[in-house]
């Protein structure tokens, strides 16, 4: 299984993101301003991974804190990192919410208790992964191509993925099947995480730029679309990277289904639509330059949302360690949000 983040006795480790494909290395961070860079940088990204780094984060910002104001200044800096993905802030508020709970305390006791969370919501990141997969296999067709977009996997978790967990766990069941990845402009996501991931696996996979979706999927070969997902608002309107939307509208115009997979903590009931999710803006350079190389003029305008949302009645179900989720989302979703609750 690939690592993408480990507490270590030398610091918060991950695999660099941002090198992938060409170079397999790993970032150390010491100390939580250095986590936060990963994140907001992307040297580590996906929603259940940044949870998980954030978390870790926290654990070890209080190694050297003191104080309930240097815990705040901690999660505020974190929180501070990138908008859109809700796993980010829900893992915050989980190692809040063990801070008080540690009242009383001797330091010590704090920063182990803190450290000994910030492990658990990475094993039980896996763990809930590896149950999406089991719930979401059985709606891949055998012997057909399973389109997915950006990087939904080991990398954009703690490990086995959501979208790439339903499809490892498909294959694991002895279903035949291939891959038509998505490259994912502008960072790339399909082209240099998603294809590397599944020929670690060795499971099929073809590369197809963003604008070939449509022609594949009138052409009968793809079953189904599986996607991840940032942030899924109340009625089941799904944030998840820019390009989804587009792939959502041209399945429901060929009758293919669209599933998300995404864990509960993924939820956002708190919002009624997508409309209120905050989409993050990034800079024009990931547009105008690919690895340094302009691919454009100088002084080019760019707007480079990182983000899109889905509407919910392009999604075919969201699949969650819980069950899935169908239309009424309102209703399915708050069902499985109570079921754990």
């Amino acid at each position: 299984m690939i690592e993408t983040i480990l507490w270590t006795d030398a610091g918060v480790v991950m695999i660099d993101q941002t090198r992938l494909p060409r170079e397999e290395t790993y970032v150390t961070c010491t100390g939580y301003q250095e986590v936060a860079e990963a994140i907001r940088s992307m040297v580590i990204r996906g929603a259940p991974a940044i949870g998980v780094a954030a978390a870790m984060g926290v654990a070890i910002g209080m190694l050297g804190a003191q104080t309930e104001e240097e815990f705040e200044q901690i999660c505020s800096t974190l929180a501070g990192t990138r908008p859109t993905a809700v796993n980010l802030f829900w893992a915050i508020d989980r190692m809040r919410a063990k801070y008080r709970e540690l009242r009383g305390l001797s330091l010590t006791e704090v920063r182990e208790a803190l450290v000994s969370e910030a492990k658990q919501i990475r094993l039980e990141d896996i763990a809930i992964n590896e149950c999406i997969g089991r719930n979401g296999a059985p709606l891949v067709p055998d012997g057909k191509v399973v389109l997915t977009h950006c990087n939904a996997g080991a990398l954009a978790t703690a490990g086995f993925g959501t979208a790439l967990g339903v499809i490892r766990a498909a294959v694991a069941s002895g279903k035949k099947i291939e891959v038509f990845a998505d490259e994912t402009r502008p960072f790339l996501q399909g082209s240099r995480l998603t294809v590397w991931e599944l020929q670690h696996d060795g499971i099929p996979t073809t590369l197809i730029t963003d604008n070939m979706a449509g022609h594949f999927l009138k052409s009968g070969r793809i079953g189904c679309v599986v996607v991840g997902a940032d942030r899924i608002a109340g009625n089941g309107d799904v944030a998840n990277k820019i390009g989804t939307y587009s792939v959502a509208v041209l399945a429901r115009e060929n009758n293919v289904p669209f599933y998300v997979a995404a864990p509960i903590s993924t939820l956002d009931l708190t919002l009624a639509s997508g409309d209120e999710i905050p989409i993050e803006q990034r800079a024009a350079r990931e547009v105008t330059h690919v690895y340094g190389v302009p691919v454009a003029p100088e002084n080019t305008v760019v707007q480079n949302p990182a983000f899109d949302v889905t509407p919910h009645r392009y999604v075919t179900a969201i699949i969650t360690e819980r069950g899935l989720a169908r239309a009424p989302f309102v209703e399915s979703l708050a069902g499985l949000a109570k079921n754990g609750g």
